[in-house]
């Protein structure tokens, strides 16, 4: 399973013993290695330099976080901890390796930790429990074939989530960060943000890419990440910075389809042929690209290639000063349009606002880097980097506008208040495109606003007007009109426009996620079950879509294979639920009613629609609305998907069910 020693490291207070005998015996049970002390060390051997070793040979270290812990500020396990930590400092930034697990109520916000520990996704093991979902989660993060963009360790990219969050709004929350992609600068931050657990090119191509008669459209293209060439390894934000620019400009030529950068991405410091890649992505044409920093001058290599036959169309190399990157953007654009001119034609290149500030513009960037971080400290920092880039340029729209989505992202992870979150974001949003009217990112988020909070409905299809009138090509565009879709009942509208972003984000389990919502709430099971299974196969971790999946099988009676799907869930809200309601259609009643107790008790507080969805599964009428008014006053986004929601089929002929909808300003 791995070329190093033990496969994982368990590190753990005394007292909590029992609870990691638990954990090790479930993971061996899965033929996993498991280093313990209490089972591993024998007589004779020295102690601390076991342990030392122990831990710098194994694949993956999980510290066990508990009231024990918190109690003991002092205890080996702590320099346990230490050397974990140290260790992470020689790994790249894309290898899993720390993997923390709270086995009672302590707090991951209070918890006395090493600050890396709150970067990476933690897992509830109450008692020690180990439920299948979390040995299934530790044998893909030994798996060989983990794609490095699937980071559990480090400040990598953004597949990690902070410590608490609203999960079962995932597929829209996560769509939200794209809307960094329209700014004036175009970053599309949305590669590490759309799925827990990233594909791999590998895994992407099986799932996606037809096995032959490879035939894209001429008028395709796709650009690569750009390589940071610099001789310390510092440059990769300004890189990146580079080739999602070139993405924006091509993106507004209306004569080309432009993979997204979501999709585009997932090749990142990957060596894979350019026609698999091509295949994969269903692109014509790639553009590769490297960044090489010289003092104040910078030098940027950029080539096209023919992904059918991997001839080289096109080359160039700029030395240039740092102050004229924007320049060296356009005119790459600009060369890559002359390149296809005979397939495609000629386009002008679209206007933009360039900062004048170098200084406000870097500031901009490393805000998107950290950003990426996609945590609460990632959040923080990218809110004050964004600032301080509007300090100091004040008209700088694509600034504001980055800060409006992090506000957007802060509110939707239940760090603040919604009423004080969404109205940041809302200000924020207003600010961007009145510095800069030619900016559609601040409209999609303005929409989500309308969707999410205010549940204004005409009001969220009106900014995504204005989003398109100003780039129509952009996937999420069409990701967020087939959202609004379902939340208003047009399920034929919502499947054309989910299939018009998969044509646009071929590798993004997201869009497949959500065209599954719009078979499921249509009643098209077999399409359901297809799309769920198929952004599962691109990503097999991604959050709940094995409890969606579960409910598609749960309609058509498969009980037993309902159930399983929800037991394979990892988000821990949704698996309760899922098992709770199987559970009750099984006719195991004191079981379900165990199962509800607890999602009750753990999910009150921020997801009390997804309580009201298991109470109507039950066919208990008055605890659902009790339940749905709960969320209501919570400003439960979840809500938004209230209408022909088909978990809450059992109470929809109830006249509260229509009050409902109406309170909801959703038509009957």
């Amino acid at each position: 399973m791995t070329e190093q020693g033990n496969a994982v490291f368990l590190s753990y207070a005394s007292q909590d013993a029992q609870c990691a005998q638990r954990i090790c015996e479930a993971l061996r049970a899965a033929g996993i290695d498991v280093f313990l002390d209490q089972s591993e060390l024998r007589g004779g051997d020295a102690w601390d330099q076991k342990i030392r070793h122990e831990i710098h040979d194994c694949a993956l270290f999980i510290p066990m976080i508990s009231q024990h812990t918190q109690e003991r500020l002092e205890g080996y396990f702590r320099r346990e901890w230490k050397l974990a930590i140290d260790r992470t400092h020689d790994m790249a930034e894309q290898k899993p390796f720390l993997v923390p697990v709270v086995i009672d109520g302590t707090s991951e916000k209070e918890a006395f930790v090493p600050d890396p520990f709150k970067t990476v996704q933690w897992t509830r093991l109450p008692g020690g429990e180990t439920p299948p979902a979390f040995v299934e989660r530790v044998k893909r993060l030994l798996s060989p074939e983990l794609s490095p963009l699937s980071t559990v360790s480090g400040a990598g990219p953004a597949i990690r989530e902070p410590m608490r969050t609203r999960r079962r709004s995932k597929p829209v929350l996560l769509a939200a960060v794209a809307f960094v992609v329209l700014a004036a600068l175009g970053y599309f931050l949305a590669n590490k943000f759309w799925i827990p657990q990233p594909p791999t090119p590998e895994t992407a191509a099986r799932a996606v890419a037809p096995a032959s008669d490879f035939n894209p459209s001429p008028h395709s293209i796709a650009v690569l990440p750009f390589a940071d060439m610099s001789e310390k390894q510092d440059q990769g934000y300004f890189a990146d910075g580079m080739a999602e620019e070139i993405i924006d400009l091509l993106t507004k030529i209306p004569q080309l389809t432009v993979i997204s950068r979501t999709s585009s991405f997932q090749f990142k410091g990957r060596e894979v042929d350019v026609k698999a890649i091509g295949s994969t992505l269903g692109s014509r044409y790639l553009v590769e690209g490297s960044v090489r920093n010289l003092g104040d001058r910078f030098r940027i290599a950029a080539q096209l290639i023919d992904t059918r036959d991997g001839a080289n169309r096109w080359s160039e190399t700029y030395d240039r000063r740092i102050d004229d990157a924007f320049k060296v953007q356009e005119e790459i654009a600009a060369s890559l349009v002359r390149a296809l001119e005979i397939a495609v034609g000629t386009g002008g290149l679209p206007a933009r606002q360039i900062p004048k500030n170098a200084t406000a513009y870097n500031l901009y960037l490393r805000g998107l880097q950290a950003f990426d971080h996609f945590n609460r400290d990632g959040f923080e920092q990218a809110a004050d980097l964004f600032q301080q880039s509007l300090d100091l340029e004040p008209q700088f729209g694509a600034a504001a506008s980055g800060l409006a989505n992090v506000e957007l992202f802060v509110a939707q992870w239940g760090y603040v208040p919604p009423r004080i979150g969404y109205e940041r974001a809302r200000q924020s949003a207003k600010l961007a495109i009145k510095l800069d009217p030619l900016l559609a990112s601040p409209h999609i988020i303005l929409s989500a606003v309308a969707t999410q909070y205010d549940w204004d409905w005409a009001g969220a299809a009106h900014e995504l007007d204005a989003a398109e009138a100003l780039n129509a090509r952009d996937p999420m565009v069409h990701a967020f009109r087939g959202i609004l879709a379902i939340a208003t009942g047009r399920y034929a509208e919502a499947t054309s426009q989910l299939n018009a972003a998969l044509r646009l984000e071929p590798l993004t389990p997201n869009v497949l996620f959500n065209l599954g919502w719009a078979h499921y709430w249509s009643g098209q099971m077999p399409e359901a079950e297809a799309s769920l299974r198929r952004a599962l196969q691109i990503s097999p971790t991604y959050e709940s879509a094995h409890y969606y999946l579960g409910h598609v099988l749960l309609s058509r009676g498969d009980l037993a294979n309902a159930l399983s799907e929800m037991q394979h869930e990892l988000d821990e809200e949704s698996r309760i639920a899922g098992i709770a309601s199987v559970q009750f259609a099984m006719g195991h009643r004191a079981e379900s009613d165990a199962v509800l107790a607890h999602l009750t008790t753990l999910a009150a507080d921020d997801w009390a629609s997804g309580i009201a969805s298991v109470h109507a599964l039950r066919n208990e009428a008055d605890a659902t609305f009790q339940w749905l008014d709960r969320a209501y006053a919570q400003k439960d986004e979840d809500l938004y998907l209230i209408k022909g929601n088909p978990l809450f089929r059992n109470v929809a002929h109830d006249p509260r069910y229509k009050a409902f909808l109406r309170k909801m300003n959703l038509p009957d």
